[in-house]
């Protein structure tokens, strides 16, 4: 005998021998519906579907547990690959920003004098890296020193040359020259004025100083511009 709940249609096989000729109550075990169920008539019944009916109700609750599984992976973070096209646009982007970074750093390095002639601000810039620069376009090259003695005194001899790196004319401002200690402490300083005034672009000046009685601490000799300290 297939009982069916009128509420939700659940589907039941029992046995008629259970319900009298007045019928009974019955309760369906998924809602707790009650209802009263009539006996059966005497008749051949169409053939039992419990067994479908559990299946079906077996494949609900996989697909309920499919979809909460489906829910809970919605939250986590997915990991997408990228396809070769991305990776070689990808790469192809970081090589070309390399590629711009290393022409801007070769370009400002190869007009780093007329930069700090536009700039002079720049010139403690380029010293931070260890590259010396005069404001001016003017730069100061070759430069050697060497100790003697003439007359029984020691002197300092010190030469180098003055370059023009502009593009234009500029006027050649006095040579700082300074004696420091082993600790790069200045000791002593004076000024050389170059043999010629104004430099034409490209240009290079020899110039050379002599420093007789030099402190006896002295080690190292420092060249600069007079008033860039």
């Amino acid at each position: 005998m297939i009982l069916t709940c009128p509420e939700c249609q659940t589907r039941y096989q029992t046995d008629p021998a259970q319900f009298p000729r007045e019928g009974r109550k019955v309760r369906c075990a998924k809602c707790g519906h009650i209802w009263h169920q009539t006996a059966p008539e005497p008749e051949h019944e169409s053939p039992p579907v419990a067994a479908a009916a559990v299946q079906a109700e077996s494949r609900s609750a996989d697909f309920a547990s499919f979809n909460r599984s489906t829910a809970a992976d919605e939250g986590k973070p997915q990991r997408t690959r990228r396809s070769w096209a991305e990776r070689l646009g990808l790469l192809a982007g970081w090589t070309t920003l390399a590629v711009v970074i290393g022409l801007i750093g070769w370009t400002t390095f190869r007009f780093r004098e007329d930069i700090a002639t536009l700039w002079p601000q720049s010139s403690s810039i380029f010293a931070t890296f260890g590259v010396a620069l005069n404001a001016h376009g003017l730069s100061i090259d070759n430069t050697s020193y060497r100790r003697e003695t003439a007359n029984g005194q020691p002197v300092w001899i010190v030469t180098g040359k003055l370059v023009n790196r502009s593009a234009h004319d500029l006027v050649v401002p006095p040579v700082r020259v300074a004696l420091t200690d082993g600790a790069r402490r200045e000791l002593y300083h004076w000024t050389v004025r170059p043999p010629q005034r104004i430099l034409k672009p490209g240009q290079i000046l020899g110039f050379s100083a002599r420093i007789p009685s030099p402190p006896a601490g002295a080690r190292e000799v420092q060249l600069g511009f007079a008033g860039q300290e």
